[in-house]
């Protein structure tokens, strides 16, 4: 079947719902973004973010040595070689991306099943390379939650799984954007991925210049999502 890119007659009824459950996602993350509540979540996107820049070293040929994510919502990750101009932007962009994958798997079940065991077994590789235990409780605790998740979504009644994963894919789009805004506009760390990719890029532009760009590329990450995933259930 050839796809709807001009969403011609949009929208039937899955469109409505899945336009109407990201925003309402979007609502309940806004609303409740300094809860302890997205806590966790948070720390998903923080240790998407530090996985990005760990992936991005292992394909420029670099070695991992560990990575960490702390109960402030920081993170870090130590590398060895690779190629440090692309191991840098990978993290926000990184982060941005997999929040478009999330949001596009959990349009279908057999997607979401697919995303959700992927993500289990990162978090299985991750637990035996992470450096402190704020990072192994939350591999373990979102292990044992998706597989909560997912037995229920195949023994009764509760089928949840897709909206679980949506909604992790929202919350890491998002937060990416922020954490931009946060880190790079609104209070200029300068230890940040941007500062260090200005020091180390030829081009005239400096941490925040590079922030805005980071930020304006994330956000495309978004849009796109939401039109591709149109496009899927059109």
């Amino acid at each position: 079947m050839k796809p709807n890119w001009e969403l011609k007659k949009c929208c039937n009824h899955e469109q409505v719902v899945f336009l109407i459950t990201v925003s309402v996602c979007t609502v309940v993350i806004l609303a409740l973004w300094r809860t302890i509540l997205l806590r966790p979540f948070k720390l998903v996107t923080v240790f998407l973010h530090e996985a990005s820049h760990a992936i991005a070293c292992k394909l420029t040929c670099g070695k991992v040595e560990g990575i960490q994510v702390h109960g402030d919502e920081g993170g870090t990750t130590q590398t060895r070689g690779g190629i440090y101009w692309i191991i840098l932007p990978a993290g926000y962009l990184g982060s941005a991306f997999w929040g478009m994958l999330l949001i596009l798997a959990s349009t279908n079940l057999l997607t979401a099943r697919i995303a959700a065991g992927c993500f289990l077994v990162a978090l299985i590789v991750v637990l035996f390379v992470a450096k402190n235990w704020t990072l192994r409780g939350l591999c373990i605790g979102f292990i044992l939650f998706l597989g909560v998740v997912w037995v229920l979504q195949e023994t009764t009644k509760v089928r949840i799984l897709r909206y679980i994963i949506l909604f992790i894919g929202v919350m890491n789009s998002l937060f990416s954007v922020y954490d931009i805004y946060d880190d790079l506009i609104s209070r200029r760390v300068h230890s940040s991925d941007a500062e260090k990719f200005a020091e180390v890029c030829p081009c005239p532009c400096n941490g925040v210049g590079w922030g805005v760009i980071w930020g304006l590329i994330s956000f495309l990450f978004l849009c796109g999502a939401m039109y591709l995933g149109l496009v899927i259930l059109a």
